[in-house]
């Protein structure tokens, strides 16, 4: 029983747990890093490019480059 409510909310709050935080292989600009943030949040890659360049702006291309850096690269796929 407590298996379930743990898995209703983390269905609610939109963020998939069994996914790694990975850059995206397939919705890259660069280097992956605001896609693959995308992808493990389910949300608009765009919406995340947005955050960066508004948001972060005095520190966001040192963000980015360790992000690029330390984030492991996703599975190839067929």
């Amino acid at each position: 029983m407590k298996n379930r409510g743990k898995e209703s909310l983390n269905q609610r709050s939109g963020i998939n747990l069994r996914n790694k935080l990975r850059k995206s292989a397939t919705d890259r600009s660069l280097y992956g890093v605001c896609g693959g943030i995308a992808e493990y949040f389910g949300i608009s890659s765009f919406a995340v490019r947005l955050i960066f360049i508004f948001l972060l702006v005095p520190t966001n291309i040192i963000i980015y480059m360790i992000l690029a850096n330390t984030m492991s690269a996703s599975p190839p796929s067929l």
